[in-house]
């Protein structure tokens, strides 16, 4: 008996992933032709989001309403020439000059609604116009936007931790305020000093400003740490206050007690004397040892809880028929490492707790490599200004990243499950613009409306499409901050 069957009886499959309208092969050899096109393209097809975040969080009525404006006014107005230098930092250039680039950027242009953009000595012109009064402003800016991101993203941290820091940025000119000082990679040449301020949960910028070349004196370590509590959202209660060696003074632990904060300052220069019997040792296997005191230096107001942790020198091997020198003191014998805190905690603990502190040197590396080491001009207040500028632009980013996470836990396809926005939430800055911001995009003009497209052929179109449809859904709802009654709002700004 024959069976009669049908020809094609295989099931077709659909592969997995985006791969709509796949494309044929093409043949591109040095004999291929090429031609200009009227079509307005844009490299950064990734700003749209961004412009999206900047009208959900209402980022123009945050300006106008904290933005101290200097005296020049420019004829695009201050909110566009502000908006403009961020989205040249967002995008990665990092020198005012860097606008001759993007002067005819389809994506810039369209929401400046301008043919080409003003000439990068305009931009200039506005920064050398800029001082320290709106320095100050911008950090007020970052204050009511930190706020309504975290109530956007449903962060509600009761307790942080403020990692402090120093960092270098050596000049090469006559820059006003540039001194020479402890410079480890550039040893006697002159330099900046500034200070930042970090929230370790959220790797977002706090606090922070542009400081000449010189050590931090108690003064100014006591001034950032009082004007802390004032740029935290309404939700936080509870700061953990963590600083190297620099910002350790009796006026800094002073202003830490007034503000109610809880503080691990490393050790500088004081001398406390541990007793001999009281260490311990709370790993056996390892011969590091823990110890505490409580100890008044001279010129201190009160007596404050020091921590220590020694470990033992490592002995070099010497000939068994030579004589070996002896340490004369015990305490040669051992590396300490001394702290002074506010915890109660056992001693291990604390050190332990302060040893993640570490990752603030990956987030100051990473704002220098964003704009912050480049110094604008000469003139000092100008770079104390441009200085906010540049970490605004970072925590933009960082924002970014948070919105980006925060849409995962959205419903998602199977497209838009890949790895491209888990890579945005989990690499630096670096990466997250490579995978957010670099899109092509083609700016059309569809029943006498713009349009952006994007590439069905990218495998990063799903990941930008589930992004921007995010902050449309999120642009619909009514904002949280305008419903009133809000707990854990501190900043009202007027619409």
């Amino acid at each position: 008996m024959v069976k009669r069957q049908k020809k094609h009886n295989r099931k077709s499959r659909n592969s997995k992933g985006f791969n709509k309208g796949r494309a044929g092969a093409r043949k591109i050899n040095a004999s291929t032709g090429y031609e200009t096109c009227t079509e307005q393209l844009s490299p950064f097809g990734g700003l749209l989001a961004l412009i999206k975040f900047l009208d959900l969080v209402g980022f123009k009525e945050i300006f106008h309403s904290a933005y101290q404006a200097p005296l020049r006014k420019p004829k695009l107005g201050h909110y566009e020439m502000m908006n403009g230098i961020l989205m040249l930092l967002f995008i990665g250039f990092n020198r005012i000059w860097h606008f001759v680039y993007v002067r005819l950027d389809a994506m810039l242009c369209g929401f400046f609604r301008v043919t080409r953009l003003p000439a990068a000595s305009t931009f200039w012109r506005y920064v050398d116009n800029l001082g320290i009064n709106q320095g100050k402003s911008l950090l007020k800016v970052m204050a009511i936007l930190r706020e309504r991101v975290w109530q956007l993203c449903d962060i509600k941290l009761y307790r942080i931790r403020v990692n402090l820091d120093s960092t270098v940025e050596t000049v090469y000119g006559n820059q006003q305020g540039a001194r020479k000082g402890h410079n480890t990679k550039h040893r006697g040449k002159k330099g900046l000093r500034p200070v930042l301020g970090f929230i370790e949960e959220t790797r977002e910028y706090l606090i922070g400003k542009l400081r000449k070349g010189s050590t931090v004196s108690g003064q100014e370590a006591a001034a950032v740490i009082m004007s802390i509590k004032e740029h935290l959202p309404g939700c936080v209660n509870q700061v953990l206050l963590r600083a190297d060696g620099e910002f350790l003074s009796w006026e800094s632990v002073a202003a830490a007690i007034a503000a109610g904060f809880e503080f691990i300052i490393a050790n500088k220069g004081c001398e406390p004397p541990f007793d001999s019997g009281r260490w311990y040792r709370p790993y056996k296997r390892q011969q590091v040892e823990f110890n505490s005191c409580t100890y008044q230096p001279i010129g201190w107001g009160r007596a404050c809880r020091f921590v220590a942790m020694r470990i033992p020198k490592e002995q070099e091997r010497q000939p068994s028929k030579e004589l070996v020198q002896c340490m004369l003191f015990e305490d040669d014998n051992y590396t300490y490492r001394i702290f002074c805190t506010s915890l109660l905690g056992k001693a291990h603990e604390i050190v332990a707790e302060y040893d993640k502190r570490a990752d603030v040197e990956n987030l100051v590396g990473e704002a220098k490599r964003e704009g912050l080491e480049m110094i604008p001009t000469a003139k000092f207040k100008n770079n104390y200004a441009f200085f906010q500028i540049v970490m605004l632009a970072y925590n933009i980013w960082r924002y970014m990243k948070m919105i980006a996470h925060k849409s995962l836990s959205q419903g998602q396809s199977a497209a838009e499950r890949s790895g491209v926005l888990k890579g945005i939430v989990e690499n630096t800055v670096r990466i997250a613009r490579l995978k957010l911001l670099f899109i092509a995009a083609k700016v059309v003009k569809d029943g006498n409306v713009d349009k952006v497209k994007y590439s069905i052929h990218d495998a990063r179109t799903p990941a930008m499409l589930h992004v921007l449809k995010f902050l449309d859904k999120a642009r619909e709802k009514s904002r949280i901050w305008r419903q009133g009654g809000i707990c854990s709002q501190r900043f009202a700004v007027a619409s």
